[in-house]
């Protein structure tokens, strides 16, 4: 690996991937992704870069960052050239991480329990996932995005996490726009920027995919 060049170890469903790449993509940074096979066998580069063998990692000048919500922060306040993706003042960047933590701590898992569950757990998982987003609703107001005017942090935290919704919806039988408008409205919008559109796969194909994650969890259709 050469000075200066920027890796990502990757792997095209992983909403914890996507927003490292939206977040190369909103600086501007170049970089070179290499997909990780999760299910079969694990690079040897990964199992060395990170000790619990997950996605992402970043690799800049051959040095690893792991976690993703750590790796966007770190993107920030490596590359200072572009727009800051956190705000300026201390306590603008205290409750950017406040809810990011929240995002990291529920969203994914909540919304994981739609896929793997069914009968009344299912209806319990999906209860569950529409008060985790409405909680966010209510954080983003009626700001275009949750710092404001500029799409940031927290946008980038949560869209790269909308990009399972579509098979929550599905195997849940639902439409979050029904419940939660604002929040949907604020997808939409995020969704159309380019670093997000460029990164954010099909619905279709993640949908394709689900089957086999629900299988790989022990669910059977």
């Amino acid at each position: 690996m050469s000075k200066g060049e920027v890796v990502l170890l990757d792997c095209w469903i992983s909403p914890f991937c996507m927003r490292v790449k939206i977040a190369l993509e909103e600086k501007g940074v170049a970089y070179v992704s290499q997909a990780e096979d999760l299910f079969g066998g694990k690079s040897e580069l990964l199992l060395t870069s990170n000790p619990h063998g997950k996605v992402p990692v970043l690799l800049y000048n051959g040095k690893p960052v792991s976690e993703s919500t750590i790796i966007v922060s770190y993107i920030d306040e490596t590359w200072t050239s572009s727009s800051p993706l956190l705000p300026a003042c201390a306590y603008g960047r205290a409750q950017a991480r406040f809810w990011a933590d929240y995002i990291d701590k529920k969203v994914f898992d909540v919304g994981k329990a739609i896929l793997l569950s069914k009968g009344e757990a299912l209806e319990v998982a999906k209860k569950d996932f529409i008060e985790v987003i409405k909680t966010l609703e209510k954080a983003l107001e009626d700001k275009d995005f949750f710092n404001g005017d500029t799409f940031g942090f927290v946008d980038i935290i949560a869209i790269a996490m909308t990009s399972w919704f579509p098979a929550f919806e599905k195997f849940g039988s639902f439409k979050l726009e029904d419940h939660c408008p604002k929040f949907s409205a604020w997808i939409k919008k995020s969704s159309q920027r380019e670093s997000v559109a460029k990164v954010i796969p099909d619905a279709d194909k993640v949908n394709e995919f689900m089957p086999m994650f629900r299988k790989l969890n022990g669910v059977e259709d």
